[in-house]
């Protein structure tokens, strides 16, 4: 008797999935290649003269840098902030591990939107934040994030980390406490332990997470566009302004397509130094 083969019900699903997205970015790509003649209107005749004026000119190339530094920024931190959080909840035994999971999983279903004014809303200049730095004499005057590029990282970190939390919590949870447990019987303090045992081996579940929050935060608008104040444009952002205000579909859909190989090609790029680091790493070994 022939075994089910339930990965073919996954077929339907994944072809739908394919054909939206090629078809959407096919699109964009074809957009791309008219020139803009106003009013919404484009050119029939195609070339690369959208994509020249895109890496001729020192405003876009800026906003494709703030991007992928602020991008870069949230990763960073929703990693620093949420692999502890993610460890510790992994680790725990008691039953208040599982409530504490399921905050993070509450909090992620809560509304980018909700969750950017309430960072303004905590951040206020008569807010209690600020508020209690000033009496304590960390600043001496009121911090914001509103209108500049670290308010853009705090909500891109704040849009990421329940989801990155839930993913490193399943990461943590692959790795047997045993070889914990072993590495501290033979001498290992805790920070060594990380270093050489937790680290080496959440590390591909790490790097795959990492990169999955870069692209979340590289195609990210609300946090952007709320905090960003009008002063921080990422392409997200400049998307959006182009083909809603300024109607120039050709540049916005030339912005969509460099931001797609951007971002493609970074996750190649770092997929493949990751590879190679393990590969030295075993050598050396």
């Amino acid at each position: 008797m022939n075994k089910a083969r339930w990965e073919h019900l996954l077929v339907p699903s994944f072809v739908v999935s394919f054909v939206l997205l090629t078809a959407s970015q096919f699109i964009f790509l074809r957009g791309s290649l008219s020139q803009d003649l106003g009013l919404g209107r484009l050119s029939e005749t195609l070339g690369l003269e959208n994509y020249a004026v895109l890496f001729t000119d020192e405003f876009y190339l800026h906003s494709l840098w703030v991007t992928v530094k602020v991008s870069m920024l949230a990763t960073l931190a929703t990693l620093a902030l949420g692999f502890p959080v993610a460890y510790v909840i992994a680790r725990m035994k008691s039953r208040f591990a599982m409530w504490m999971l399921a905050g993070v999983v509450v909090a992620s279903f809560v509304t980018i939107v909700i969750k950017v004014y309430g960072l303004m809303v905590i951040f206020a200049a008569d807010g209690w934040l600020n508020k209690g730095m000033m009496a304590i004499g960390l600043i001496s005057r009121p911090y914001t994030i509103i209108g500049n590029e670290s308010g853009v990282v705090v909500g891109l970190m704040h849009f990421t980390l329940g989801f990155g939390v839930l993913l490193l919590y399943s990461v943590v949870r692959t790795i047997p406490v045993s070889l914990e447990e072993a590495a501290t019987i033979h001498g290992a303090n805790r920070p060594r332990v990380f270093w050489r045992v937790v680290l080496p081996l959440a590390l591909p579940g790490v790097v795959v997470g990492a990169l999955m929050m870069f692209n979340m935060c590289m195609g990210a608008f609300t946090s952007a566009a709320l905090l960003g104040g009008g002063r921080v444009f990422t392409l997200p952002v400049l998307i959006q302004r182009t083909v809603i205000v300024e109607t120039k579909y050709g540049m916005g859909a030339t912005l969509a397509a460099v931001l797609l190989v951007s971002v493609v090609l970074i996750n190649l790029v770092s997929v493949y130094l990751v590879k190679r680091m393990r590969v030295a790493r075993l050598v050396i070994a």
